[in-house]
């Protein structure tokens, strides 16, 4: 029981006018709050360890750790226990003694590799086409993109998009085989083309020059449609307000994909930069090794190829090993260089 009586009026501290004991009603709880033990100053609070949480949070969560275990055994077992054999590359690997049986050699493979004379048009050929590969990749989804946005007709917005979608789905060396008939000297319909307006039929396949532009097309008609599906999800989440302030403040179609959807996808595609540079060096082998003849050596080895040669044909394996090291050297210099600058510039990146 309160005591009301005892407090008869007080004076309400939000109106300022004469109000019944609420308030001091409010303050006689005090003691009675009081009451309750309240915890000493200075006492420890004991929380249940590492070990025993860890324990609460697999009983509660069981299947989501029995979901994430799969895609974690395939890294551990194929990607990092295999690293450890790149001890190889410091070694004269003989497959009887095996790889940490053989005889260590140090950096003798490494200065075999760089003093070879054909070390040069490797990294030179592998370089170019994959700078090339990134200059063309990078901008054609994006621009795809950004105009199925804008597209309004659902049928044929949805048409274009399973037509740019489809190859992804054609092997390589369907690709590589549909290339090689549309190509042809005798038989290609592109040298046919060209035979009716009165030119020359082009060995495509055996000028080198002609390499580079016949990977890097190829392949930006085989993904382009796929990478621009990752975009589209970007674009999805701007917030249609955002278009609509545009549009009552007069903004024509080109400024509000300027204004507007660039900068909302912006984060998207600086990580798609990131990714594409760090695996600039990592460029297909299937492609490079298929469309590859003696006629176009010059420009179509690179260093995936040379791997290839060197290690499972010659059965050089500590060559082969030193020279895939070092490229995923060159391939994770150039992510931590890029994903740097990109922090930098935009403020976005692969990691914080």
């Amino acid at each position: 029981m309160y005591p009301w009586t005892a407090y008869p009026w007080t004076v309400s501290p939000w109106t300022g006018r004469p109000e019944a004991g609420r308030l001091m009603a409010t303050l006689s709880r005090a003691p009675e709050r009081a009451a309750v033990p309240a915890r000493a100053a200075g006492a420890v609070v004991r929380r249940p360890g590492r070990w025993i949480q860890a324990k609460r949070s697999w009983r509660m969560h069981w299947q989501l750790y029995l979901l994430v275990s799969v895609p974690l055994a395939y890294f551990v077992i194929f990607k990092y226990i295999p690293m450890t054999f790149n001890v190889i590359a410091f070694k004269d690997y003989s497959p009887v003694l095996g790889a940490w049986g053989s005889e260590w050699v140090g950096l003798q493979n490494f200065h075999t590799l760089f003093s070879n004379p054909v070390f040069g048009t490797l990294l030179k050929n592998t370089i170019l086409l994959a700078f090339y590969l990134l200059l063309a990749s990078f901008p054609v989804p994006l621009l795809l993109a950004l105009a199925l946005n804008e597209i309004r007709n659902g049928w044929f917005k949805k048409t274009v998009q399973m037509v740019t979608y489809a190859p992804y789905f054609i092997s390589t060396v369907v690709v590589v085989s549909m290339t090689i008939l549309l190509l042809s000297p005798r038989i290609g319909i592109v040298n046919q083309g060209l035979g009716a307006l009165g030119v020359d039929p082009i060995n495509f396949l055996g000028d080198p020059r002609y390499f580079r532009h016949i990977y890097v097309w190829t392949d930006v008609w085989q993904t382009a449609g796929y990478a621009a599906v990752i975009y589209l999800a970007a674009l999805s989440g701007i917030d249609p307000a955002l278009h609509e302030s545009a549009k009552i403040d007069g903004a024509s179609r080109l400024q509000r994909i300027r204004n507007v959807d660039l900068p909302g996808i912006m984060p998207t595609a600086v990580v798609m930069l990131v990714l594409g540079v760090g695996n600039m060096m990592a460029i297909g082998f299937e492609k490079a090794y298929l469309l590859q003849n003696n006629l176009n050596l010059a420009q179509s080895e690179i260093i995936p190829t040379y791997v290839y040669k060197t290690g499972l044909i010659n059965a050089d394996f500590s060559m082969a090993t030193a020279v895939g090291l070092f490229n995923s050297v060159v391939n994770l210099c150039l992510l931590l260089a890029v994903n740097f600058v990109a922090k930098r510039v935009t403020g976005n990146g692969l990691w914080r």
